[in-house]
């Protein structure tokens, strides 16, 4: 009888009893597991925020890369404007209005800050470039001349290339604004001061390669 007794004693021999429950597992090994449950979820949390910083800084920099790609075409048709003004300036040199018009805009584009107010101030570098092709067609001698010629041609690709890279800007831009703006990125955005981009936004009409038919 006492051996039986003995078998039916507490799972662990001399435990104070009330140390383990009906399966024999103690409190201890409770707070151990749940301990591990708590920092197996807290460790999938960091790698969660990690991967999405990570995930955004690599579209910031893809944004500001496509920004660079238009910033050269940019300072390329910065570049070619002078050289056209001078060329229209040998047959049509009365027509300052318009040659000051071009110099304005061009020298305000260069000074903008910013996605928005640089669209702003290309619009009005291609509305003045029009401007300056209508009088051009005034002049059939200089609408003949080789150096006109091979400025607008020039400029023609440059507007193109313009044109490719601010589709490319847009198409990362609406990329990176998507992680930022859906949830539960957008929480990690909001922690670490990922806001949202401005598109490079150009009116229809102004948007394309500047068009002149001789």
């Amino acid at each position: 009888m006492q051996r039986r007794r003995g078998r039916e004693e507490s799972p662990s021999r001399g435990a104070p009893a009330g140390l383990f429950d009906a399966r024999g597992t103690s409190p201890y090994d409770c707070r151990v597991l749940a301990t591990w449950i708590v920092l197996g979820i807290v460790g999938l949390l960091v790698l969660f925020v990690i991967g999405i910083y990570n995930r955004l800084v690599v579209l910031r920099n893809r944004i500001d890369n496509a920004w660079s790609q238009i910033d050269v075409q940019l300072r390329r048709r910065y570049d070619l404007i002078p050289n056209l003004v001078n060329t229209v300036k040998g047959y049509a040199e009365h027509e300052r209005g318009i040659f000051e018009r071009v110099a304005e805009a061009r020298n305000a584009a260069i000074g903008a800050q910013g996605v928005p107010q640089q669209a702003q101030a290309e619009n009005q570098i291609t509305q003045a470039l029009r401007q300056l092709f209508a009088v051009v067609e005034n002049y059939p001698d200089l609408r003949a001349n080789e150096n006109f010629l091979a400025l607008q041609e020039e400029l023609t690709a440059t507007e193109g290339k313009i044109a490719f890279a601010r589709q490319f800007y847009n198409d990362t831009v609406l990329s990176y604004n998507n992680v930022v703006q859906q949830i539960p990125s957008s929480i990690v955005a909001g922690l670490f001061n990922f806001n949202t981009r401005e598109y490079f936004e150009i009116e229809e009409a102004a948007a394309g390669p500047v068009n002149v038919q001789f």
